[in-house]
Protein backbone atom coordinates (compact mmCIF):
# COMPACT_ATOMS: atom_id res chain seq x y z
CA UNK A 1 0.00 0.00 0.00
CA UNK A 2 1.50 3.37 -0.95
CA UNK A 3 2.22 5.87 1.73
CA UNK A 4 -0.79 8.01 2.66
CA UNK A 5 0.58 11.53 3.02
CA UNK A 6 -1.05 14.49 4.72
CA UNK A 7 -0.52 17.31 2.21
CA UNK A 8 -1.07 20.61 3.97
CA UNK A 9 -1.27 23.99 2.30
CA UNK A 10 0.87 26.85 3.57
CA UNK A 11 -0.14 27.63 7.16
CA UNK A 12 -2.27 30.57 8.06
CA UNK A 13 -2.08 30.32 11.81
CA UNK A 14 -2.32 34.09 12.12
CA UNK A 15 -5.56 34.19 10.14
CA UNK A 16 -7.70 34.74 13.22
CA UNK A 17 -6.11 38.16 13.61
CA UNK A 18 -7.22 39.25 10.14
CA UNK A 19 -10.48 40.95 9.35
CA UNK A 20 -12.89 39.96 6.63
CA UNK A 21 -12.32 41.20 3.12
CA UNK A 22 -14.18 44.38 2.16
CA UNK A 23 -17.38 43.89 0.23
CA UNK A 24 -15.88 45.80 -2.67
CA UNK A 25 -13.12 43.23 -3.21
CA UNK A 26 -13.38 41.78 -6.72
CA UNK A 27 -14.21 38.11 -7.28
CA UNK A 28 -11.38 35.62 -7.30
CA UNK A 29 -9.90 34.89 -10.73
CA UNK A 30 -10.88 31.64 -12.45
CA UNK A 31 -8.83 28.64 -11.38
CA UNK A 32 -6.17 27.33 -13.73
CA UNK A 33 -3.92 24.28 -13.82
CA UNK A 34 -1.30 26.16 -11.83
CA UNK A 35 -3.54 27.99 -9.36
CA UNK A 36 -2.16 27.88 -5.86
CA UNK A 37 0.96 26.00 -6.88
CA UNK A 38 1.83 23.04 -4.68
CA UNK A 39 -0.49 24.30 -1.92
CA UNK A 40 -3.49 23.92 -4.24
CA UNK A 41 -2.64 20.49 -5.69
CA UNK A 42 -4.80 17.58 -4.50
CA UNK A 43 -3.14 14.22 -3.88
CA UNK A 44 -4.27 11.32 -6.08
CA UNK A 45 -2.79 8.76 -3.66
CA UNK A 46 -5.42 6.30 -2.40
CA UNK A 47 -6.45 7.38 1.13
CA UNK A 48 -4.19 10.40 0.79
CA UNK A 49 -5.40 13.53 2.55
CA UNK A 50 -4.96 17.07 1.28
CA UNK A 51 -5.86 20.10 3.39
CA UNK A 52 -6.44 23.13 1.17
CA UNK A 53 -6.18 26.55 2.81
CA UNK A 54 -7.99 28.70 0.22
CA UNK A 55 -6.44 31.89 1.58
CA UNK A 56 -3.12 30.57 0.23
CA UNK A 57 -4.36 29.22 -3.14
CA UNK A 58 -6.61 32.00 -4.49
CA UNK A 59 -9.48 29.74 -3.46
CA UNK A 60 -8.45 26.93 -5.82
CA UNK A 61 -8.06 23.17 -5.43
CA UNK A 62 -6.61 21.47 -8.52
CA UNK A 63 -7.28 17.79 -9.33
CA UNK A 64 -4.99 16.06 -11.81
CA UNK A 65 -6.30 14.12 -14.82
CA UNK A 66 -7.57 10.62 -14.06
CA UNK A 67 -5.24 8.15 -15.76
CA UNK A 68 -5.89 5.36 -13.25
CA UNK A 69 -8.21 3.28 -15.43
CA UNK A 70 -11.06 3.49 -12.89
CA UNK A 71 -13.33 6.17 -11.46
CA UNK A 72 -11.79 8.18 -8.62
CA UNK A 73 -13.96 9.45 -5.78
CA UNK A 74 -12.89 12.20 -3.42
CA UNK A 75 -14.59 13.10 -0.14
CA UNK A 76 -14.67 16.88 0.28
CA UNK A 77 -15.38 18.62 3.60
CA UNK A 78 -15.48 22.45 3.60
CA UNK A 79 -14.86 23.56 7.17
CA UNK A 80 -13.99 26.55 9.40
CA UNK A 81 -11.32 25.50 11.91
CA UNK A 82 -10.42 28.70 13.78
CA UNK A 83 -11.87 27.41 17.07
CA UNK A 84 -13.76 30.66 17.68
CA UNK A 85 -17.13 29.93 19.31
CA UNK A 86 -20.30 30.49 17.31
CA UNK A 87 -18.49 31.63 14.13
CA UNK A 88 -19.96 30.79 10.73
CA UNK A 89 -19.90 31.90 7.11
CA UNK A 90 -21.56 31.08 3.80
CA UNK A 91 -19.48 29.45 1.07
CA UNK A 92 -19.61 28.36 -2.57
CA UNK A 93 -17.74 25.35 -3.97
CA UNK A 94 -17.86 25.18 -7.74
CA UNK A 95 -16.09 23.67 -10.73
CA UNK A 96 -13.59 25.99 -12.38
CA UNK A 97 -15.37 25.74 -15.75
CA UNK A 98 -18.49 27.34 -14.29
CA UNK A 99 -18.96 31.10 -14.62
CA UNK A 100 -18.99 33.14 -11.48
CA UNK A 101 -22.23 32.20 -9.82
CA UNK A 102 -24.75 34.66 -8.44
CA UNK A 103 -25.44 34.48 -4.74
CA UNK A 104 -27.34 31.22 -4.18
CA UNK A 105 -30.68 30.87 -2.53
CA UNK A 106 -30.61 30.57 1.25
CA UNK A 107 -29.60 27.15 2.49
CA UNK A 108 -32.32 24.82 3.62
CA UNK A 109 -33.15 24.87 7.32
CA UNK A 110 -32.57 21.33 8.48
CA UNK A 111 -33.74 22.05 12.01
CA UNK A 112 -32.74 20.03 15.02
CA UNK A 113 -34.34 17.90 17.66
CA UNK A 114 -35.14 20.51 20.33
CA UNK A 115 -33.48 20.40 23.70
CA UNK A 116 -35.35 18.57 26.42
CA UNK A 117 -36.03 20.06 29.83
CA UNK A 118 -32.93 18.44 31.34
CA UNK A 119 -30.63 19.90 28.66
CA UNK A 120 -32.25 23.36 28.73
CA UNK A 121 -31.86 23.51 32.51
CA UNK A 122 -28.27 22.33 32.22
CA UNK A 123 -27.50 25.21 29.85
CA UNK A 124 -29.25 27.67 32.16
CA UNK A 125 -27.10 26.59 35.09
CA UNK A 126 -23.85 26.68 33.09
CA UNK A 127 -24.62 30.25 31.99
CA UNK A 128 -25.57 31.27 35.53
CA UNK A 129 -22.32 29.80 36.85
CA UNK A 130 -20.30 31.83 34.35
CA UNK A 131 -22.04 35.04 35.41
CA UNK A 132 -21.59 34.27 39.11
CA UNK A 133 -17.94 33.34 38.65
CA UNK A 134 -17.35 36.60 36.80
CA UNK A 135 -18.72 38.58 39.75
CA UNK A 136 -17.99 36.40 42.78
CA UNK A 137 -15.52 33.79 41.62
CA UNK A 138 -12.29 33.62 43.61
CA UNK A 139 -8.99 33.94 41.81
CA UNK A 140 -7.55 31.19 44.01
CA UNK A 141 -9.06 28.19 45.76
CA UNK A 142 -10.84 29.39 48.92
CA UNK A 143 -10.17 27.79 52.23
CA UNK A 144 -12.71 25.21 53.24
CA UNK A 145 -15.76 26.63 54.95
CA UNK A 146 -16.34 25.40 58.49
CA UNK A 147 -18.08 22.01 58.24
CA UNK A 148 -21.70 21.97 59.31
CA UNK A 149 -21.19 18.66 61.09
CA UNK A 150 -18.14 18.31 63.33
CA UNK A 151 -18.61 14.55 63.37
CA UNK A 152 -19.10 12.20 60.39
CA UNK A 153 -22.61 11.99 58.99
CA UNK A 154 -24.95 9.42 60.50
CA UNK A 155 -28.33 8.08 59.46
CA UNK A 156 -31.06 10.58 60.34
CA UNK A 157 -28.84 13.66 60.56
CA UNK A 158 -30.65 16.75 59.26
CA UNK A 159 -29.47 19.90 57.52
CA UNK A 160 -31.00 22.69 55.41
CA UNK A 161 -30.40 22.99 51.67
CA UNK A 162 -31.09 25.86 49.32
CA UNK A 163 -32.42 24.58 46.00
CA UNK A 164 -33.40 26.00 42.61
CA UNK A 165 -37.01 27.07 42.91
CA UNK A 166 -37.63 27.71 39.21
CA UNK A 167 -36.34 26.53 35.85
CA UNK A 168 -34.31 29.78 35.71
CA UNK A 169 -32.88 29.08 39.20
CA UNK A 170 -33.58 32.69 40.17
CA UNK A 171 -35.18 31.78 43.51
CA UNK A 172 -33.61 29.56 46.16
CA UNK A 173 -36.10 28.16 48.67
CA UNK A 174 -34.85 26.15 51.63
CA UNK A 175 -35.72 22.51 52.27
CA UNK A 176 -34.62 20.19 55.06
CA UNK A 177 -32.93 16.93 54.16
CA UNK A 178 -32.04 14.01 56.38
CA UNK A 179 -29.44 11.33 55.83
CA UNK A 180 -30.69 8.07 54.35
CA UNK A 181 -27.38 6.46 53.40
CA UNK A 182 -23.74 7.15 54.27
CA UNK A 183 -21.01 5.99 51.91
CA UNK A 184 -17.29 6.50 51.68
CA UNK A 185 -17.57 9.34 49.14
CA UNK A 186 -21.28 10.08 48.85
CA UNK A 187 -23.98 10.73 51.45
CA UNK A 188 -27.60 10.53 50.26
CA UNK A 189 -30.18 12.87 51.80
CA UNK A 190 -33.96 12.75 51.44
CA UNK A 191 -36.13 15.88 51.50
CA UNK A 192 -38.20 15.54 54.68
CA UNK A 193 -41.32 16.98 53.01
CA UNK A 194 -41.21 14.30 50.33
CA UNK A 195 -40.60 11.59 52.91
CA UNK A 196 -43.69 12.73 54.80
CA UNK A 197 -45.78 12.48 51.63
CA UNK A 198 -44.51 9.08 50.52
CA UNK A 199 -42.36 10.39 47.67
CA UNK A 200 -39.33 8.29 48.48
CA UNK A 201 -37.42 5.18 47.55
CA UNK A 202 -37.37 2.08 49.70
CA UNK A 203 -34.44 1.50 52.05
CA UNK A 204 -33.21 -1.23 49.69
CA UNK A 205 -33.36 1.17 46.74
CA UNK A 206 -31.46 3.84 48.67
CA UNK A 207 -28.77 1.30 49.50
CA UNK A 208 -28.55 0.14 45.89
CA UNK A 209 -28.48 3.65 44.41
CA UNK A 210 -25.92 4.87 46.94
CA UNK A 211 -23.71 1.87 46.16
CA UNK A 212 -23.80 2.71 42.44
CA UNK A 213 -22.82 6.31 43.22
CA UNK A 214 -20.14 5.38 45.73
CA UNK A 215 -18.47 2.32 44.22
CA UNK A 216 -18.91 2.82 40.45
CA UNK A 217 -19.73 6.35 39.31
CA UNK A 218 -17.67 8.38 41.77
CA UNK A 219 -14.46 6.37 41.17
CA UNK A 220 -15.00 6.42 37.40
CA UNK A 221 -15.52 10.18 37.22
CA UNK A 222 -12.66 11.11 39.53
CA UNK A 223 -10.30 8.74 37.71
CA UNK A 224 -11.29 10.25 34.37
CA UNK A 225 -11.43 13.93 35.30
CA UNK A 226 -9.75 14.52 38.66
CA UNK A 227 -11.10 15.29 42.11
CA UNK A 228 -13.96 17.54 43.05
CA UNK A 229 -13.53 20.44 45.48
CA UNK A 230 -14.13 20.11 49.21
CA UNK A 231 -15.05 23.63 50.23
CA UNK A 232 -17.05 22.49 53.27
CA UNK A 233 -14.21 20.30 54.53
CA UNK A 234 -16.26 17.14 55.05
CA UNK A 235 -14.69 15.02 52.33
CA UNK A 236 -17.96 13.93 50.72
CA UNK A 237 -20.42 14.80 47.96
CA UNK A 238 -23.99 15.22 49.15
CA UNK A 239 -26.86 13.86 47.05
CA UNK A 240 -30.19 15.48 47.91
CA UNK A 241 -33.28 13.72 46.60
CA UNK A 242 -36.00 16.35 46.56
CA UNK A 243 -39.32 16.97 44.89
CA UNK A 244 -38.14 20.48 44.12
CA UNK A 245 -36.32 18.90 41.17
CA UNK A 246 -39.55 17.30 39.93
CA UNK A 247 -41.47 20.57 40.18
CA UNK A 248 -38.98 22.49 38.03
CA UNK A 249 -41.00 21.28 35.02
CA UNK A 250 -44.78 21.55 35.05
CA UNK A 251 -47.03 18.67 34.06
CA UNK A 252 -47.49 17.23 31.45
CA UNK A 253 -43.72 17.62 30.82
CA UNK A 254 -44.10 17.61 27.05
CA UNK A 255 -40.46 18.68 26.73
CA UNK A 256 -39.23 16.03 29.15
CA UNK A 257 -38.41 16.22 32.83
CA UNK A 258 -35.31 16.92 34.92
CA UNK A 259 -33.63 13.99 36.67
CA UNK A 260 -31.02 16.00 38.56
CA UNK A 261 -28.45 18.76 38.46
CA UNK A 262 -25.29 20.34 39.86
CA UNK A 263 -25.06 24.10 40.34
CA UNK A 264 -21.71 25.88 40.59
CA UNK A 265 -23.25 28.58 42.75
CA UNK A 266 -23.00 26.09 45.61
CA UNK A 267 -19.21 26.34 45.39
CA UNK A 268 -18.89 30.13 45.40
CA UNK A 269 -18.39 31.58 48.85
CA UNK A 270 -20.49 34.71 49.20
CA UNK A 271 -23.36 33.60 46.97
CA UNK A 272 -26.52 33.82 49.07
CA UNK A 273 -28.37 31.26 46.98
CA UNK A 274 -25.80 28.51 47.45
CA UNK A 275 -24.96 25.89 50.06
CA UNK A 276 -21.16 26.29 50.26
CA UNK A 277 -20.94 22.55 49.69
CA UNK A 278 -20.65 19.93 46.95
CA UNK A 279 -24.25 18.92 46.22
CA UNK A 280 -25.98 16.92 43.49
CA UNK A 281 -29.77 17.28 43.40
CA UNK A 282 -32.00 14.43 42.20
CA UNK A 283 -35.69 13.88 41.53
CA UNK A 284 -37.87 11.70 43.78
CA UNK A 285 -40.49 9.09 42.90
CA UNK A 286 -43.90 10.67 42.40
CA UNK A 287 -46.11 7.96 40.89
CA UNK A 288 -49.29 9.99 41.36
CA UNK A 289 -47.90 13.12 39.72
CA UNK A 290 -48.63 15.37 42.69
CA UNK A 291 -45.64 17.63 42.00
CA UNK A 292 -45.48 17.47 38.21
CA UNK A 293 -45.58 14.60 35.72
CA UNK A 294 -45.37 11.11 37.15
CA UNK A 295 -42.03 9.58 38.17
CA UNK A 296 -41.96 5.91 39.13
CA UNK A 297 -39.37 4.53 41.51
CA UNK A 298 -37.95 2.41 38.69
CA UNK A 299 -37.75 5.47 36.46
CA UNK A 300 -35.81 7.40 39.09
CA UNK A 301 -33.43 4.50 39.59
CA UNK A 302 -32.85 4.28 35.82
CA UNK A 303 -32.32 7.96 35.01
CA UNK A 304 -30.62 9.48 38.05
CA UNK A 305 -27.28 7.56 37.80
CA UNK A 306 -26.59 8.74 34.25
CA UNK A 307 -27.45 12.29 35.26
CA UNK A 308 -25.15 12.03 38.29
CA UNK A 309 -22.08 11.01 36.30
CA UNK A 310 -22.81 13.75 33.73
CA UNK A 311 -23.30 16.49 36.32
CA UNK A 312 -20.40 15.32 38.50
CA UNK A 313 -18.02 16.05 35.60
CA UNK A 314 -19.35 19.62 35.64
CA UNK A 315 -18.62 19.81 39.38
CA UNK A 316 -15.06 18.56 38.84
CA UNK A 317 -14.51 20.91 35.90
CA UNK A 318 -15.77 23.88 37.92
CA UNK A 319 -13.28 23.04 40.66
CA UNK A 320 -10.29 22.86 38.34
CA UNK A 321 -11.12 25.82 36.12
CA UNK A 322 -12.81 28.29 38.46
CA UNK A 323 -11.74 27.42 42.00
CA UNK A 324 -8.24 26.07 41.50
CA UNK A 325 -7.09 28.24 38.59
CA UNK A 326 -9.17 31.37 38.91
CA UNK A 327 -11.09 31.25 35.63
CA UNK A 328 -14.03 33.62 35.62
CA UNK A 329 -15.85 31.68 32.93
CA UNK A 330 -15.08 28.00 33.41
CA UNK A 331 -14.70 25.62 30.49
CA UNK A 332 -16.41 26.62 27.24
CA UNK A 333 -19.91 25.22 26.90
CA UNK A 334 -19.25 22.87 23.98
CA UNK A 335 -16.22 21.16 25.51
CA UNK A 336 -17.66 21.09 29.03
CA UNK A 337 -20.80 19.35 27.79
CA UNK A 338 -18.81 17.09 25.47
CA UNK A 339 -16.83 15.81 28.45
CA UNK A 340 -20.01 15.26 30.47
CA UNK A 341 -21.58 13.28 27.63
CA UNK A 342 -18.37 11.28 27.43
CA UNK A 343 -18.86 10.62 31.16
CA UNK A 344 -22.27 9.11 30.38
CA UNK A 345 -20.65 6.72 27.94
CA UNK A 346 -17.99 5.93 30.54
CA UNK A 347 -20.73 5.13 33.05
CA UNK A 348 -22.52 2.83 30.64
CA UNK A 349 -19.39 0.82 29.95
CA UNK A 350 -19.07 0.08 33.68
CA UNK A 351 -22.07 -2.24 33.35
CA UNK A 352 -20.71 -4.33 30.46
CA UNK A 353 -20.71 -7.21 30.06
CA UNK A 354 -23.74 -8.42 31.94
CA UNK A 355 -26.21 -5.54 32.24
CA UNK A 356 -27.18 -4.41 28.77
CA UNK A 357 -30.30 -2.62 30.01
CA UNK A 358 -28.38 -0.25 32.29
CA UNK A 359 -25.80 0.26 29.54
CA UNK A 360 -28.61 1.30 27.20
CA UNK A 361 -29.94 3.89 29.66
CA UNK A 362 -26.51 5.48 29.94
CA UNK A 363 -25.51 5.43 26.27
CA UNK A 364 -28.78 5.87 24.38
CA UNK A 365 -28.77 9.67 24.60
CA UNK A 366 -25.24 10.01 23.23
CA UNK A 367 -25.96 7.73 20.27
CA UNK A 368 -29.29 9.39 19.53
CA UNK A 369 -27.78 12.89 19.69
CA UNK A 370 -24.85 11.92 17.49
CA UNK A 371 -27.19 10.45 14.88
CA UNK A 372 -29.11 13.73 14.82
CA UNK A 373 -25.86 15.59 14.19
CA UNK A 374 -24.57 13.23 11.51
CA UNK A 375 -27.85 13.42 9.61
CA UNK A 376 -27.12 17.12 8.93
CA UNK A 377 -23.67 18.13 10.21
CA UNK A 378 -23.57 21.29 8.12
CA UNK A 379 -26.51 22.67 10.10
CA UNK A 380 -24.92 22.55 13.56
CA UNK A 381 -21.99 24.14 15.34
CA UNK A 382 -19.29 22.15 17.07
CA UNK A 383 -17.59 25.15 18.72
CA UNK A 384 -20.68 26.59 20.37
CA UNK A 385 -21.18 28.72 23.46
CA UNK A 386 -24.53 30.25 22.54
CA UNK A 387 -26.46 27.16 23.58
CA UNK A 388 -29.12 27.84 20.97
CA UNK A 389 -28.77 24.53 19.18
CA UNK A 390 -30.39 21.26 20.04
CA UNK A 391 -29.52 17.69 20.79
CA UNK A 392 -27.59 17.59 17.52
CA UNK A 393 -24.98 19.95 18.93
CA UNK A 394 -24.54 17.67 21.93
CA UNK A 395 -24.03 14.79 19.55
CA UNK A 396 -21.20 16.72 17.87
CA UNK A 397 -19.62 17.57 21.23
CA UNK A 398 -19.62 13.94 22.38
CA UNK A 399 -18.31 12.66 19.05
CA UNK A 400 -15.45 15.15 19.11
CA UNK A 401 -14.38 14.28 22.67
CA UNK A 402 -14.67 10.57 21.87
CA UNK A 403 -12.43 11.06 18.81
CA UNK A 404 -9.86 13.08 20.77
CA UNK A 405 -9.68 10.43 23.49
CA UNK A 406 -9.33 7.65 20.91
CA UNK A 407 -6.63 9.44 18.95
CA UNK A 408 -4.45 10.68 21.79
CA UNK A 409 -4.60 7.77 24.24
CA UNK A 410 -1.55 5.51 24.20
CA UNK A 411 -3.87 2.49 23.97
CA UNK A 412 -7.58 1.69 24.26
CA UNK A 413 -7.64 0.94 28.00
CA UNK A 414 -9.65 3.07 30.40
CA UNK A 415 -6.48 4.12 32.22
CA UNK A 416 -4.95 5.40 28.99
CA UNK A 417 -8.18 7.21 28.11
CA UNK A 418 -8.20 8.82 31.55
CA UNK A 419 -4.83 10.44 30.90
CA UNK A 420 -6.37 12.40 28.03
CA UNK A 421 -9.58 13.41 29.81
CA UNK A 422 -7.68 14.48 32.93
CA UNK A 423 -5.48 16.69 30.75
CA UNK A 424 -8.65 18.33 29.39
CA UNK A 425 -10.16 18.91 32.85
CA UNK A 426 -7.20 19.62 35.13
CA UNK A 427 -6.15 22.83 33.40
CA UNK A 428 -6.79 26.52 33.16
CA UNK A 429 -7.05 26.34 29.37
CA UNK A 430 -10.46 26.29 27.74
CA UNK A 431 -12.04 25.45 24.41
CA UNK A 432 -9.90 25.06 21.31
CA UNK A 433 -6.79 26.17 23.19
CA UNK A 434 -7.40 23.44 25.77
CA UNK A 435 -7.66 20.79 23.03
CA UNK A 436 -4.43 21.97 21.44
CA UNK A 437 -2.54 22.00 24.74
CA UNK A 438 -3.85 18.65 25.97
CA UNK A 439 -3.11 16.85 22.70
CA UNK A 440 0.06 18.66 21.67
CA UNK A 441 -1.57 19.13 18.26
CA UNK A 442 -3.06 22.31 16.77
CA UNK A 443 -6.82 22.42 17.21
CA UNK A 444 -7.20 23.00 13.47
CA UNK A 445 -5.46 19.71 12.71
CA UNK A 446 -7.52 17.78 15.26
CA UNK A 447 -10.84 19.13 14.02
CA UNK A 448 -9.91 18.59 10.34
CA UNK A 449 -9.17 14.94 11.05
CA UNK A 450 -12.32 14.56 13.13
CA UNK A 451 -14.46 15.87 10.28
CA UNK A 452 -13.00 13.31 7.87
CA UNK A 453 -13.20 10.50 10.43
CA UNK A 454 -16.94 10.97 10.79
CA UNK A 455 -17.33 9.53 7.29
CA UNK A 456 -14.30 7.32 6.67
CA UNK A 457 -13.55 5.80 10.10
CA UNK A 458 -15.25 2.49 9.31
CA UNK A 459 -16.12 3.02 5.65
CA UNK A 460 -16.62 -0.40 4.04
CA UNK A 461 -13.90 -1.46 1.62
CA UNK A 462 -11.70 1.50 2.50
CA UNK A 463 -8.28 1.35 4.15
CA UNK A 464 -8.71 4.15 6.66
CA UNK A 465 -5.57 5.95 7.86
CA UNK A 466 -5.17 5.41 11.63
CA UNK A 467 -5.33 9.15 12.32
CA UNK A 468 -8.90 9.16 10.94
CA UNK A 469 -10.32 6.37 13.09
CA UNK A 470 -12.55 6.11 16.11
CA UNK A 471 -11.21 3.25 18.22
CA UNK A 472 -14.12 2.35 20.56
CA UNK A 473 -16.93 2.56 18.01
CA UNK A 474 -17.63 1.24 14.53
CA UNK A 475 -20.63 3.44 14.01
CA UNK A 476 -21.99 1.93 10.79
CA UNK A 477 -22.46 -1.36 12.61
CA UNK A 478 -23.01 0.02 16.09
CA UNK A 479 -26.02 2.21 15.24
CA UNK A 480 -27.76 -0.96 14.08
CA UNK A 481 -26.67 -2.84 17.21
CA UNK A 482 -27.82 -0.09 19.57
CA UNK A 483 -31.12 0.24 17.70
CA UNK A 484 -31.82 -3.47 17.99
CA UNK A 485 -30.58 -3.83 21.58
CA UNK A 486 -31.75 -0.65 23.28
CA UNK A 487 -35.00 0.64 21.78
CA UNK A 488 -37.02 -2.21 23.30
CA UNK A 489 -35.28 -1.77 26.68
CA UNK A 490 -36.30 1.87 27.09
CA UNK A 491 -40.05 1.75 27.65
CA UNK A 492 -40.72 5.45 28.23
CA UNK A 493 -41.37 6.44 24.61
CA UNK A 494 -37.80 6.53 23.28
CA UNK A 495 -37.21 8.96 20.40
CA UNK A 496 -36.86 7.53 16.89
CA UNK A 497 -33.44 5.97 16.56
CA UNK A 498 -31.78 5.31 13.19
CA UNK A 499 -31.20 1.73 12.13
CA UNK A 500 -28.44 2.74 9.68
CA UNK A 501 -25.61 5.25 9.50
CA UNK A 502 -27.15 8.69 8.92
CA UNK A 503 -24.24 10.57 7.28
CA UNK A 504 -24.90 10.51 3.51
CA UNK A 505 -22.85 12.99 1.44
CA UNK A 506 -24.21 14.73 -1.62
CA UNK A 507 -22.10 15.25 -4.71
CA UNK A 508 -21.61 14.60 -8.40
CA UNK A 509 -19.00 14.92 -11.13
CA UNK A 510 -16.21 17.08 -9.76
CA UNK A 511 -15.93 19.46 -12.70
CA UNK A 512 -19.67 20.18 -12.52
CA UNK A 513 -20.03 20.68 -8.78
CA UNK A 514 -21.87 23.78 -7.62
CA UNK A 515 -22.36 23.43 -3.87
CA UNK A 516 -23.39 26.25 -1.56
CA UNK A 517 -23.81 26.11 2.17
CA UNK A 518 -22.70 27.43 5.54
CA UNK A 519 -19.55 26.56 7.44
CA UNK A 520 -20.46 26.47 11.13
CA UNK A 521 -17.54 26.52 13.56
CA UNK A 522 -15.82 23.14 13.47
CA UNK A 523 -18.56 21.24 11.65
CA UNK A 524 -18.47 20.41 7.95
CA UNK A 525 -20.46 19.86 4.77
CA UNK A 526 -19.88 16.45 3.15
CA UNK A 527 -19.58 16.12 -0.63
CA UNK A 528 -18.28 13.34 -2.90
CA UNK A 529 -16.62 14.53 -6.11
CA UNK A 530 -16.51 11.89 -8.85
CA UNK A 531 -13.69 11.92 -11.38
CA UNK A 532 -14.62 9.64 -14.31
CA UNK A 533 -12.20 7.32 -16.08
CA UNK A 534 -9.84 9.21 -18.41
CA UNK A 535 -11.39 12.55 -17.46
CA UNK A 536 -9.06 15.51 -17.63
CA UNK A 537 -7.81 17.87 -14.98
CA UNK A 538 -10.37 19.94 -13.12
CA UNK A 539 -10.38 22.54 -10.39
CA UNK A 540 -12.74 23.63 -7.67
CA UNK A 541 -13.04 27.19 -6.48
CA UNK A 542 -13.77 27.60 -2.77
CA UNK A 543 -15.11 31.10 -2.13
CA UNK A 544 -17.85 33.16 -0.54
CA UNK A 545 -21.25 33.14 -2.33
CA UNK A 546 -20.23 36.10 -4.51
CA UNK A 547 -17.02 34.42 -5.63
CA UNK A 548 -14.78 36.54 -3.40
CA UNK A 549 -12.12 35.23 -1.01
CA UNK A 550 -13.43 33.66 2.17
CA UNK A 551 -12.84 35.58 5.37
CA UNK A 552 -9.36 34.57 6.54
CA UNK A 553 -10.29 34.81 10.23
CA UNK A 554 -12.47 31.71 9.73
CA UNK A 555 -9.37 29.62 9.01
CA UNK A 556 -11.34 28.06 6.12
CA UNK A 557 -10.28 24.64 4.91
CA UNK A 558 -11.25 22.29 2.11
CA UNK A 559 -10.39 18.84 3.45
CA UNK A 560 -9.98 16.25 0.68
CA UNK A 561 -9.37 12.51 0.83
CA UNK A 562 -9.41 10.02 -2.03
CA UNK A 563 -11.76 7.20 -1.00
CA UNK A 564 -11.91 5.25 -4.31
Amino acid sequence: MPKRPWMVGLPSLLAAACSSSPATQPPLPPCTATSGGAAGAVSQVYAGVTIIDPTQTSGCAVFQANASGAEIDYLLVPQAVNGVPDDSSRFLLGGAALPSAPAPAPAADFGSAPLGAQQRFDLTLRRAERELAAHLGPLVQPRAAPPIFAQPFAFGDRRPFKVCGTIECNTHPTVVGFVRKVGAHVVVFQDSADEANGRTLSSFDFDTLAAVFDTLLYPADTSAFGRESDIDGNGIVMVLMTGKVNSLVASPCTGGSIAGYFYGGDLLIGFSGGNSAEVFYAAVPDPNGNLSCTHSANGVKRTVPGTFIHEFQHMISFNHHVLQRGSRTGEELWLNEGLSHYAEELGGRLFLPGDSTTFCYFIFGDLYNSAQFLASPESHLLVDTAGIGGLSNRGAWWLFVRFVVDQFSTDTTRNANNVVTRALDITGSTGASNVGTATGTPFATVVERWALANYVSDLAGFTTPPELQYKKWRFRADYVTIHDACVARIPSNPPPFPSSYPLIPGGGTGSALNISGTMRGGSGTYVIAQHPVAAGQFALRFSDPAGRALRSSLAPRLNVIRIQ
